[in-house]
């Protein structure tokens, strides 16, 4: 770390501790040639994961999106805020874990419907007819089936 006062390139740490946010952390240091002392900090460089939608479009990876999706499916159903959120923040991780910066709508749909399908049968099903543009009740019928074929 470059010395702001003369420009030396060493300095050792005096005290580091995280941010009150813990979103960083903040080191004290200490020039090793002119010994003046000066704050520095340190976080995650995060690169945004970009969604390509159905239509080609590309937007930033929003979680509140995920969440609101996950919320209608969950609605009158017999799970917390604290479950959806956990769904959420395994989907997320699981975006930010790929080596590629981009994902598709579908992928991300494909996750919630995972994450739902481990929770709650009802909402799993309630996604995914919407996701999956259910056309007729057979089509309801058939995705039911497999899911009960699944369970057993």
């Amino acid at each position: 770390m470059k010395c702001p006062f003369c420009d030396f390139t060493d300095s050792k740490v005096i005290d580091s501790r995280p941010t009150e946010e813990g979103s960083s952390i903040r080191r004290r240091r200490e020039c090793i040639n002119c010994g003046k002392r000066f704050t520095t900090y340190e976080k995650v460089e995060s690169v945004p994961v970009m969604v390509i939608k159905k239509d080609q479009t590309r937007e930033p990876f929003d979680r509140e999106k995920v969440l609101s999706g996950i919320i209608q499916a969950c609605r009158k159903r017999p799970v917390s805020m604290e479950q959806m959120v956990s769904m959420v923040d395994n989907i997320e991780s699981e975006v930010q874990n790929l080596m590629d910066r981009e994902i598709t709508s579908t992928k991300i749909g494909e996750m919630v419907m995972s994450e739902l399908k481990k929770t709650d049968d009802v909402a799993y099903v309630r996604f995914a007819s919407v996701y999956r543009q259910f056309k007729d009740i057979n089509t309801f019928l058939s995705e039911v089936n497999k899911l009960l074929t699944d369970k057993n």
